[in-house]
Parts: structure tokens; C-alpha cells; sequence
């Protein structure tokens, strides 16, 4: 994300521009201007010279020391690395480039959640390529509008999705390769003097991973290596990883969650990594709790899985003993559990810290940062909150200054991980989170003026998602478009809300929205599932709140469904639910 400012007229001349300093000409007084500007780009001279190398190039390193096991077998180090190479080659053919170097194309791919994905990423890298991995569950026009918006000049499947890509491919015009057998089975010996061709990974694309597309339609990040090293790096750093540990993998590989913190971050410090073709709440109950090697001591997942784990539970752990049992495996074996991606409900937090005795860590991040907030290793996790900043981050809390056009926004709070300071008389304020630092992606593919208006003036990444900083914690109440309800007067946190509803006995899921209303400006309503057998009514619903919530959180209505439709990472898309119900 930060480049040194010397010699300036040379950055000024990078076809793409780092979005942080494109607001700044060399006959510019900013920088004199913002001090903290020119402090930081200062401090991240050092970090900025480091060696940047994809984990790809550090496999080798770890040898014969177990890398991957999925569904076909088990992979070393050593396996990925060649047949990776082997693909890269292939790759390198169909772009008729006998020096090894595509260049940053993009090479879209889609695999399922085993050792073909991982060979089809590092492939793309050790080509100079751009990896942009498509989602298996997405349908034809979503993975259409992938490959065409990235302009991809191949797209690699794995035989599962052949089918599925054929009519696409076509239409596109755009390479097709297909991956065969020796991809998983083959035998790689014939390249173990050869190695993939030393570039200068600093500056270079290395995925694009495009958003969810809960606030609009999805749109194209591009991070570089540099930015990929420092979200892997601060996490291996702040999280402890070692080369003696093994995750469970279950999340999907199109989003940071999945490809990053479960999957690069393992790779880089030679761990192991166990990889299931499908969420399967019965066989990751029977992995935490196997004796067999590989054994599982690190587990992340997104919230909703936590809630399937403990309805398994439920079902099938009702003997005492058995409990006692599943509890002492778990504190004793399993070291570290994480919950991203959505919102954790402190009901599920509590429940699992029963259930196994841990307290999941809370963290905060997105496409755009990587992960940029996390509750410690070691220390007291508070429910609801996401901790403080991760290495080479820095966070502001901001609102609107309408008063001073010099100063278009207000700085309540502003840290990294050696701190915090709060303007006077801002303890506690609600504003925009802002972060900044070595994470934050360079652009959204092709679309400059939504990459310009992502950013402050002064190359802040402006996240979209209101926060608070309180008891020496950031706490994220929610996307600013669309979870923060302004009703009668009051900021109300829809994810607040949400929380309280959770504790009610009869409420097994619940999303909040906010719905125009003349009178109110938006009343609160509650798309509520409840648990099996379970009856509500907006009166009963009134009366349980009375002395748990403030009178203007309680909600107006309520609207009973039998599921509340979320995405593979968890997330509910409430403008779709809002259009749902209230299509006026």
C-alpha cells in the first residue's frame, strides 16, 4: 500500500497510482500540512524495503514436511511446490511467454476446496500472473461477470466445473485449461532441479478478490504482494502461528477469511492444513475430537458454522459424560478458535465458551484491509468487541466536519497496536472507521474514480462500517448504509439489537432492518426465525424487552420466516431483505 516518497516524480509515474498518495503532486503543501502524513510514510520506509516473496517460495524450505491433507490424500511441501511449477509451465505455453513471465494477466480459477486450489494459485504467481478465484456455489452469470470485469486471459477449472465453464469460456473467448489427474496424483520428480523464475514481487498484483456484494454490485480488489505479506505476517505474528500447527479448513477459498488467515498463513510457517470438501458439522466434531495425526489444534470459521456446530451438538452430545468428554479434548488439544466475517452474537460466544471451554477471538476485517483488528492471544476477550490493531495498522474513528472545509471530518479516535488516543470530549463517539497501512489493497480492478472515493483526502481507506472506541476496545456496530437505524432522534446499531434479541428463548435468528417511516425517519423491525415449536407475537416480544433494552431500540414489528438467507461467509444482504418486504 506505501511507497517510499523517494524520488517522488518516479512513484508519480506508476501507471496505477497507490491510492494513498494519489492526492499528492510534488508542488503540493499538503504534506507540510499533514504531519502525520509524513511521519508515517517515514516509519514504513523500513517495512517497505523488506524482501517481498509470495509463500510459494518458501515451500521448499519445509521440504517433506506435511503441507495439505484433503479428501484425495496427503501433499508435502515439496508436492505442492512442483506441481505448481508443472501448471505454472503450462500456464506460461498458452500465453506463448518462454521467459516465465505473464506479466500480471489475470488467470481466473475455480477448484474445490483441496490441493487443486492451492496449485492453481501458486501456479498463477510463480507465472507472474494475477490469481482471481472464482466461487464454485456462484451461478453462471456471477462467474461470467468475474472473468469478463477481472479480464481474464485464462481461466483454469478443476474436472468438477468443466462442464460448468465450458459455455462460458465460450462465450468469452477467453483460454480455457482444464485440469487433469496428474494435477493431484502425478508424480513431479522430473522438475526437482528446476525452479519457478525469480521476479521482482514488490509492486505486482497478486490477487483480485471481489467483494460480496451486499451494498452493490461486486466489485474487483486488487492486492499486491506486499499487501498479502503484511496481513500474513501480522497475523502469524499476533496469533503465534507455528509450523507445528494444524487447521481445519471448512470455509470457502473466494474471500480473505478462507484464503488468507486459514490457508496462507498455515503455508507460511510450514503448518498443516486439513481441508474438507464441504462444511460438515458431524465430521468437524470427529476431527477435533480423533487422536489421529494430523491432529487439529486451530479452527476459524464464521458464525453461522459455530451455531450448526452447537445444533450438532444438541442432537447427538446429550450424555453428560460425552460432554465432560468433548470439553477436556478441546481445552486440552486445541489451542486457538476464531470467529470472522459477520458478527459473532454474544448468545453463540457464551454458548461455545461452555460447550468447550473457549472464548472465541473476535476480529475485524475485509477485502479491502485484510485483517486489521483483533482481541489478543493471551488476555481477556470482551463479548461484541473486535480488540485493538493489528502490526502495521493504523485506525481512526471519524465524523463529518460540515463547519470546516479544511478539515472535512473530525478525529474522535486514532491508534495503532501500540495504542490508542482519543480526542478530549470524544470518549465513546460513533464515527466512520478509517484504516491505513501496508494491508490496505491498491485499487478496485478498473475503477478509478470508486477507488479515489474509497479514500480520504489524506489516504485513509474509509471501511463504510461505523465503530466506537471504548474500555481500551474498538467495537464495529455495523455497516453505516444499512446497520445504523436513525429513528426518532436516536443512531441506533441494528447489530445492537441484534444481540439482545439472540437472548431471547424463543429466537433462534434474527436480522434487523431499518424500513422508512414518515413519522420516525426509519422504525426498527425484526425478520425473525424462531426455534422449532417456538411462538412470538410483537406484544409478547414488547414485554420480555422492557428492563433488557432501551425503549427506542425495541422493535416496532416483526416478521417470522421459516430461514433468514445469508451468504457463505454468513453475511445477510439487508437492502435484498428490505426489498423483500417492503418493496414500496
Amino acid at each position: 500500500m506505501f511507497v517510499s516518497l523517494k524520488p517522488l516524480h518516479m512513484i508519480l509515474s506508476f501507471q496505477r497510482l497507490v491510492p494513498a498518495l494519489a492526492y499528492y503532486r510534488p508542488d503540493s503543501l499538503r504534506l507540510k500540512k499533514h504531519g502525520h502524513l509524513r511521519n508515517h510514510l517515514h516509519t514504513t520506509r523500513a517495512v517497505y524495503s523488506e524482501k517481498i516473496t509470495p509463500v510459494f517460495t518458501r515451500a521448499l524450505a519445509y521440504g517433506d514436511k506435511l503441507a495439505l491433507v484433503d479428501h484425495r490424500g496427503q501433499y508435502t511441501y515439496k508436492d505442492l511446490y512442483y506441481r505448481s511449477l508443472r501448471l505454472s509451465q503450462e500456464i506460461c505455453k498458452i500465453h506463448n511467454c518462454p521467459s516465465g513471465d505473464i506479466k500480471g494477466e489475470r488467470i481466473s480459477f475455480i477448484c474445490s476446496n483441496d490441493v487443486s486450489y492451492v496449485i492453481a494459485q501458486w501456479a498463477s504467481w510463480m507465472s507472474g500472473g494475477i490469481a482471481v478465484p472464482l466461487y464454485k456455489k456462484h451461478p453462471a452469470p456471477e462467474l461470467e461477470y468475474v472473468i469478463q470485469d477481472s479480464q481474464s486471459s485464462l481461466v483454469i477449472a478443476g474436472h468438477e466445473y468443466v462442464d460448468l465453464l465450458k459455455p462460458i469460456v465460450n462465450k468469452t473467448g477467453v483460454s480455457f485449461l482444464p485440469l487433469t489427474s496428474t494435477v493431484y496424483d502425478g508424480e513431479a520428480d522430473g522438475l526437482t532441479q528446476e525452479r519457478a523464475p525469480q521476479l521482482e514481487w514488490r509492486d505486482r498484483g497478486a490477487m483480485i478478490i471481489y467483494t460480496s456484494g451486499t451494498t452493490g454490485r461486486p466489485k474487483g480488489v486488487l492486492s499486491t504482494h506486499q499487501n498479502l505479506k503484511a496481513v500474513i505476517t501480522g497475523l502469524v505474528d499476533k496469533w503465534a502461528w507455528k509450523k507445528d500447527d494444524v487447521i481445519l479448513h471448512v470455509l470457502p477459498l473466494h474471500h480473505v477469511h478462507g484464503v488468507v488467515n486459514k490457508l496462507l498463513c498455515p503455508l507460511w510457517v510450514g503448518a498443516t492444513c486439513v481441508m474438507l470438501p464441504e462444511f460438515n458439522a458431524k465430521v468437524v466434531w470427529e476431527k477435533f475430537l480423533s487422536s489421529e495425526k494430523p491432529r487439529i489444534n486451530v479452527f476459524m470459521a464464521v458464525p453461522t458454522i459455530y451455531s450448526k456446530l452447537m445444533d450438532y451438538y444438541d442432537k447427538h452430545f446429550t450424555q453428560p459424560h460425552v460432554q465432560d468428554f468433548i470439553r477436556a479434548v478441546c481445552e486440552e488439544k486445541i489451542r486457538l478458535m476464531v470467529s470472522g466475517s459477520a458478527a459473532l452474537p454474544v448468545p453463540v460466544l457464551e454458548r461455545w465458551k461452555k460447550l468447550t471451554g473457549h472464548t472465541l477471538l473476535e476480529r475485524y476485517g475485509m477485502t479491502e484491509i485484510g485483517m486489521a483488528l483483533s482481541n489478543p492471544l493471551k488476555g481477556i476477550r470482551v463479548p461484541g468487541a473486535v480488540g485493538t490493531p493489528l502490526p502495521g495498522v493504523e485506525v481512526r474513528i471519524v465524523s463529518e466536519n460540515s463547519r470546516n472545509e479544511s478539515q472535512p471530518y473530525l478525529i474522535h479516535a486514532q491508534g495503532d497496536q501500540n495504542g490508542t488516543k482519543v480526542t478530549l470530549g470524544s470518549e465513546g463517539r460513533e464515527g466512520e472507521l478509517l484504516v491505513r497501512g501496508p494491508t490496505v489493497f491498491r485499487e478496485y480492478w478498473n475503477k478509478p474514480e470508486e477507488t479515489k472515493s474509497a479514500f480520504t483526502p489524506d489516504g485513509w481507506f474509509k471501511t463504510g462500517d461505523t465503530a466506537v472506541f471504548k474500555d481500551n476496545r474498538y467495537w464495529i456496530m455495523g455497516r453505516t448504509s444499512v446497520d445504523i437505524i436513525k429513528s426518532g432522534g436516536y443512531k441506533i446499531s441494528a447489530l445492537q439489537v441484534e444481540r439482545h434479541l439472540l437472548c431471547h428463548p424463543s429466537i433462534m435468528d434474527v436480522a434487523v432492518i431499518g424500513v422508512p417511516d414518515m413519522t420516525w425517519g426509519q422504525r426498527i423491525t425484526a425478520v425473525v426465525k424462531l426455534r422449532e415449536g417456538q411462538s412470538l407475537s410483537q406484544k409478547d416480544l414488547k414485554e420480555w424487552a422492557r428492563g433488557r433494552m432501551a425503549a427506542y431500540t425495541i422493535p416496532s414489528e416483526i416478521l417470522l420466516v421459516e430461514e433468514i438467507p445469508r451468504n457463505q461467509m454468513g453475511k445477510i444482504n439487508k437492502k435484498d431483505l428490505l426489498k423483500q418486504f417492503y418493496p414500496a
